[in-house]
């Protein structure tokens, strides 16, 4: 079994609706997001998954997002568009397409800076 990850960056503005803080105001980051996902087997050149393939559905949805007002975005307006959210965002989507019998989607990470760091592993993970 293996984990391999990819890291892709985004730039996009949001604000906390209902937050008491600064966060309330529309603010900006540069967002790092971390893919994992895990391998069974590595093909007849010793490749688990092409990280070149990986790397083109996160950047799908990574241009969803990026220099954008997450606020105003039509999946983010029930919902913050906190690093958690956006956690669950990436992975709901990355999941239904990387998904197969040797690879599987670990975790999500979204940093919206050094210090602040969201992991989301999923549903199944989670309840158990």
């Amino acid at each position: 079994m293996f984990e391999l990850s990819i890291e892709s960056s985004f730039s996009a503005a949001h604000q906390l609706r209902g937050y008491e803080g600064e966060c309330k105001n529309v603010h900006g980051h540069n967002f790092l997001v971390e893919v994992t996902v895990s391998v069974k087997k590595l093909n007849g050149i010793g490749i688990g998954v092409d990280f070149l393939d990986l790397q083109r559905e996160v950047d799908y949805f990574i241009k969803q997002v990026d220099h954008k007002n997450l606020s105003k975005l039509s999946q983010f307006k029930k919902i913050n568009p906190t690093s958690e959210n956006l956690a669950i965002w990436f992975y709901d989507g990355l999941h239904k397409k990387v998904n197969s019998n040797n690879v599987k989607l670990v975790r999500v990470q979204v940093k919206e800076s050094s210090q602040f760091t969201a992991t989301y592993y999923g549903k199944q993970k989670a309840n158990g």
